[in-house]
């Protein structure tokens, strides 16, 4: 028998499948795909059923060669791509470029690369699927149309070089969309009051104010707080009911690509890239020393959280051996696959049982081995049994008129939780409720309590959280927009289109994505929404199914689109000018007004008397932003100024005084003997920081803002600006671990400058 060809997507697979095929096979790569559209034109015939012009990839003529000769004396010809639509599409063009030179040419998948899945394939066979190949070319098509028929009108009306996206233009619609629920919300002031009270046996716990009379009790300012605390302080606090309630907590099913790269992200702190890069050398293989090269997860692009039968029992094997029968369900746990879900390949799981991460862990390296233990623990998990917990609920009276409430759980068997649990984003919920993760479990219904504090705390509602890559990944996924598969893509897009930039992880749009938001959404509002988005998603899996034509969808997406981009061609001026702002100044040098237009470099002041006039200067040179302060050498005022470390104080007089000050938050220096102040810096990379106006001699420095208030815990001089989700803005201090929930005004506040 002659040797056979066989060809993967990736130069990294070829090691590993070598090894389980032996000598009769030849094992080569694409190197991903070999045809694309032409870079430099639409490459998309509108007239002609929108017939894509598929060209060589520059630089794969060769490797194409290459494979057309390996081809001629092979017996067979096997294309391995991956078992999605993208590798669909790269074997349809590989067939296409080999078929005159060998056309014994079959399609073979696998979900896993081991020996097993490997030559099971070989021994099963199939034909390319044109449904998928022309699912992806409608992808394709289409992507392509938005992106250079909208791209240009950017570029008219901003400046060249941006670029939109069918999918990453709706994505940046919701980032924006968000930002614009933050800035407009106002918070609003709220209290709770909180009872620390013991038992008759002498247990502790905490309980919060629930109703006031028969109603939920809402105190929306401290007069309020302060009236109902002298109210309840004297009343008689007893216990009303205890109520106990079992709870079975279930575990999570096995990974699929998007809530991989949600958890990862949560927990590892890792890009949707990142995860993805990491996931694919799983993969297609990792050299584990005497064994070789080993893939040691499935196929990381799934929407699916189906099991294997094979894998099912594996798992259980191991299961009952490792942690016993208490652990493990009388039945394997099957998972509902949601009803868009492609459901073409298996969940995300280890490829064997026999390889646990720490067995294998010196041949990983760090992210490696991270990535492979979150994916096995949730997959161990997932058929473990459940955990079980107790929740109790104890109802407390102060008197006949207020009714508090305290709430526990303790857990009385783990399950699977002796493996894995979910992270969570961090809670956005309120933050006034006791935490009594245990009760004491000494109490009785109708038992007489001591108060030992009755404390009053103000809150304040917060905005919705900003996205996180876990949180619009999710989003993502629930709204039904794109693919898993692309979500990495579609988010480093948008940072490396500077539409968005990270700030604490977190996705805030820029004043540029918010300005092509912008436009997109006034001017295609029937193309860039989520509604539509989601629609043509599920209009490409029906071209896969076989159930629509190319054409057809392809058409029914270009009508109103073409129509819409005429339309839009027509306003370009108009949008231009919309764009521009006034600046009540007049120009220095002719005394006509400045307006805020964009340039390439971004938004910047320029004279409406172009091109006679040529003034410009850099938007955040202000004329004016006057501190109130004078300069202490010529008496002229003192403005902020913005330079290459961070902002600072000049002379409103420069050139002719070059006097400069750095801008400080208004607090000394803490270190012993330092008499300088905290000044704001930036970092190389361009992040503020707050250093010491004495350094280098003073090294101080922090991430964190520092605010003028002493510390009541500990008498530290000031305490610093932190946020999180769960609490928002809040007030800490360095030295103690006493915290203060901030007032809207203390932010940013008492910003001065150091003479």
């Amino acid at each position: 028998m002659g040797k056979s060809l066989v060809i993967v997507e990736s130069e990294a697979k070829t090691k590993t499948i070598s090894k389980f095929l032996g000598k009769n096979y030849t094992v080569r790569s694409s190197v991903g795909h070999v045809k694309d559209l032409p870079k430099q034109r639409l490459g998309v015939d509108v007239e002609k059923n929108f017939e894509p012009e598929y060209i060589t990839i520059r630089g794969k003529g060769k490797l194409l060669n290459e494979l057309r000769k390996a081809a001629v004396t092979s017996e067979n010809v096997y294309i391995a791509t991956d078992p999605d639509r993208e590798g669909e599409a790269i074997a349809a063009h590989l067939a296409e470029e080999i078929r005159d030179k060998n056309s014994n040419i079959k399609r073979v998948m696998f979900n896993e690369i081991t020996e097993r899945a490997v030559k099971n394939a070989l021994q099963s066979p199939t034909d390319i699927n044109l449904s998928k190949v022309d699912a992806q070319k409608a992808r394709r098509v289409v992507d392509r149309l938005v992106g250079y028929k909208v791209s240009p009108i950017l570029w008219k009306t901003i400046y060249k070089g941006l670029s939109a996206g069918r999918v990453q233009s709706v994505a940046l619609r919701l980032i924006v969309e968000r930002e614009a629920e933050i800035d407009s919300f106002t918070p609003e002031e709220y209290w709770s009051i909180t009872a620390n009270l013991e038992g008759e046996k002498g247990g502790r716990f905490s309980a919060g104010l629930l109703k006031v009379g028969k109603k939920k009790a809402e105190i929306r300012n401290e007069e309020a707080a302060k009236d109902l605390v002298n109210q309840i302080r004297d009343q008689e606090f007893r216990i009303k009911e205890i109520r106990k309630k079992p709870i079975r907590r279930q575990p999570s099913p096995p990974f699929t690509t998007s809530t991989m790269q949600q958890e990862a992200a949560r927990r590892l702190g890792y890009t949707a890239k990142r995860i993805m890069l990491i996931a694919q050398q799983l993969y297609e293989g990792v050299e584990l020393g005497p064994e070789g090269s080993v893939g040691l997860i499935t196929y990381m692009r799934t929407d699916s959280t189906r099991i294997a039968g094979e894998a099912l029992q594996e798992v259980r094997e191991m299961i009952m051996r490792d942690y016993g029968s208490e652990y493990l369900p009388k039945s394997p746990r099957h998972f509902k696959v949601k009803s868009s879900a492609q459901d073409a390949h298996e969940a995300i799981r280890p490829t064997s049982m026999a390889r646990p991460p720490k067995k294998i862990r010196r041949y990983l390296t760090d992210e490696q081995f991270k990535l492979y233990e979150l994916i096995w623990n949730r997959f161990v998990a997932c058929q473990m049994e459940a955990a079980r917990v107790e929740q109790t609920t104890i109802d407390i009276t102060a008197g006949k008129n207020f009714l508090f409430r305290a709430t526990g759980s303790v857990i009385q068997f783990r399950g699977f939780l002796q493996v894995y649990e979910e992270s969570r984003e961090e809670s956005e919920t309120r933050d006034d409720e006791p935490d009594n993760s245990r009760l004491p479990d000494n109490l009785s219904e109708k038992e007489l309590l001591k108060l030992l504090e009755l404390l009053p705390k103000q809150h304040f509602t917060k905005p919705p959280a900003r996205f996180t890559e876990s949180s619009l990944v999710k989003e993502l996924d629930a709204l039904g927009i794109g693919r898993p598969s692309t979500y990495a893509t579609i988010i480093s897009t948008l940072l490396n289109r500077k539409y968005v930039e990270k700030q604490k992880r977190q996705l805030a749009p820029t004043e540029l994505g918010k300005t092509v938001s912008g436009i997109l959404v006034n001017n295609f509002p029937e193309i860039f929404n989520v509604k539509f988005t989601a629609y043509m998603e599920s209009e490409l899996d029906k071209v896969e199914a076989g159930e629509k034509d190319f054409f057809d969808v392809v058409q029914d997406f270009y009508s109103p689109f073409s129509s819409a981009v005429k339309s839009t061609e027509e306003r370009k001026a108009e949008i231009k000018e919309d764009l521009l702002k006034d600046t009540d100044e007049k120009c220095p040098e002719c005394g006509k007004p400045l307006i805020i237009r964009w340039g390439r470099n971004g938004q910047f002041i320029a004279c409406t008397g172009y091109p006679e006039c040529r003034y410009t200067r850099p938007l955040e040179e202000k004329a004016e932003e006057s501190t109130g302060e004078k300069c202490d050498k010529c008496g002229k005022d003192m403005v902020v100024k913005n330079g290459r470390f961070g902002r600072f104080l000049a002379c409103s007089g420069y050139p002719d005084c070059k006097n400069v000050r750095p801008f400080t938050v208004g607090v000394k220096c803490p270190e012993d003997g330092c008499d300088g102040d905290i000044v704001e810096r930036k970092s190389r990379r361009g992040k503020v920081f707050y250093g010491c106006s004495n350094y280098p001699k003073c090294k101080f420095a922090t991430w964190n803002r520092p605010v003028a208030q002493e510390c009541p815990a500990c008498g530290n001089p000031y305490l610093e600006e932190r946020y999180s989700k769960a609490k928002g803005n809040y007030l800490a201090c360095p030295k103690c671990k006493y915290q203060a929930e901030a007032k809207p005004e203390d932010k940013g506040a008492n910003v001065t400058s150091s003479a």
